[in-house]
Formats: C-alpha cells, sequence, structure tokens
C-alpha cells in the first residue's frame, strides 16, 4: 500500500485524483450505473472513494463518454461497469439478494477510458 493510499478519504475530487495518481495510486475504477446516472469509485488499499466535486457532492454523469474522457485525461485505461438493480421480482414472488460490492466488481463489465 502506497502512503497516498492512506491519505484518501471517501470523497476524491479530479485535481486529488490526479495527484494520487502521480505519486503511484492504482485503484480499481469502477463506473456504476443508476438508472441511466453513472457515478464513479475509486477501490484502493484504504478503501473506497467517491469521484466528488469540491464541497463533497458526488459527482453523477449521463453517460459514459464524458467519464472515459476525464479519466482517460488521467491516464487511467479501464474500469468496471456495474449497476445496481434491482435483485429480484416481488411481483411474482422472485427471491432475490442485493449483490455485494466484491461480486459487483466480479461480474460487471470492462470499460475502457482510452
Amino acid at each position: 500500500m502506497t502512503s497516498i493510499d492512506m491519505s484518501l478519504g471517501d470523497h476524491i475530487t479530479l485535481k486529488q485524483l490526479a495527484h494520487a495518481l502521480s505519486h503511484g495510486l492504482s485503484p480499481i475504477v469502477e463506473v456504476e450505473s443508476m438508472d441511466g446516472i453513472y457515478t464513479v469509485r475509486f477501490h484502493h488499499a484504504n478503501g473506497i472513494s467517491v469521484l466528488s466535486d469540491k464541497d463533497g457532492k458526488t459527482c453523477t454523469f449521463l453517460g459514459t463518454g464524458e467519464i472515459r474522457d476525464l479519466l482517460g485525461d488521467l491516464g487511467l485505461t479501464h474500469g468496471v461497469l456495474t449497476w445496481a438493480d434491482q435483485c429480484g421480482d416481488e411481483m411474482i414472488g422472485v427471491p432475490g439478494h442485493a449483490m455485494t460490492p466484491d461480486e459487483m466488481l466480479t461480474h460487471g463489465t470492462r470499460i475502457a477510458f482510452r
């Protein structure tokens, strides 16, 4: 684990991300889709950081193109697209269980930024 991992909190701005990447951060990038709205999370040795604005508000996107451009410009090459969807259908009695974060990353779709 790099020392930069230890200094990351729950939220990270693009500026902080660029600094962390230049100092050895090598996160797993997760792009989560929630009914057509996307958020970005960075999984690293010290936990998970959500891409946020300077006020700490989670950044949301209406497509993956802007995310691809922002993260590609920082040198990140790929990530995992995950979905926050329902896990069952209570109307017809289909049981389900919510996926864990690890399961979401495992079963997500690899996407390219560059």
